[in-house]
This record gives structure tokens, C-alpha cells and sequence, in this order.
């Protein structure tokens, strides 16, 4: 799965995307006129399915967050402030999470996340402290 949004803060649409077989995300940064720059890929845990982009950090820059399905987690790469990500940071999950939306779900305004476990049959919120 994917998502679309400007991680480098040049005002385009840039492409984030779960590289399932891979055991990585890949950013294609948007190049103008339609065309995007050749994928960079970050290391993840084992089969991530999906991802979410939201501010986790506050720092004003859009981060990725991964759903690992294989692995049983969710991983948080912050972003430099340019397009770039570090290594990700992994909290555990229940069984087989299978994809991930970031929101303030208890009003401190924070951003949570929030994680569907397909192998569990439920629904995790891992607030953030």
C-alpha cells in the first residue's frame, strides 16, 4: 500500500510506498512535471504492508509510519527535514498488523496510531507519551 504526501517540503506530491517482498519503504520524490525521482528505499522489519504519514515527532517535517506484518509491529522513521528518513524505531503490535492511520484519538494533541491486526482479528492504539 501507499500513500501521497510532500516529505521534502517543495510544495509536490511525493510517493511513500510498502515494499512487501523487499522488507523496505521506498520514497519516490517528486521530480515536477509529472515525474518522480528514482525510489530510496529504508529498511524495515520483515513484510510491510502498509504505511501512514503524519508529524510523530512535532518537529514540522512528515514521517512514515510502517505497518510490518510479518514482524508483529509498527515502525516510526522520522524524517531529516529533507526528504530522507532514519533507521525506524519498532513498538510492538498483536498479530499480523495489517495496516496503519495515524490520529489524536484521545485529544492531547498528539498523534497516535492505529493499527488493524489481521491475525488477531482487533484493533490497536499505541498512544504516544
Amino acid at each position: 500500500m501507499l500513500a501521497v504526501a510532500d516529505v521534502n517540503s517543495d510544495n509536490l506530491p511525493d510517493i511513500i510506498v510498502a515494499n512487501y517482498g523487499s522488507n523496505n519503504v521506498g520514497v519516490l520524490l517528486n521530480g515536477g512535471s509529472g515525474t518522480f525521482l528514482a525510489q530510496t528505499t529504508y529498511t524495515t522489519d520483515t513484510s510491510p504492508y502498509s504505511v501512514a504519514i503524519a508529524d510523530m515527532n512535532s518537529d514540522g517535517k512528515l514521517d512514515i509510519v510502517v505497518a510490518n506484518y510479518g514482524s508483529n509491529n509498527v515502525g516510526v522513521l522520522l524524517n531529516v527535514g529533507t526528504g530522507t528518513f532514519l533507521a525506524q524505531t519498532t513498538y510492538s503490535t498483536d498479530t499480523n498488523p495489517y495496516s496503519a492511520a495515524v490520529a489524536d484519538v484521545n485529544s492531547d494533541s498528539e498523534p497516535d496510531i492505529v493499527v488493524a491486526n489481521y491475525g488477531s482479528n482487533d484493533v490497536g492504539v499505541l498512544i504516544q507519551c
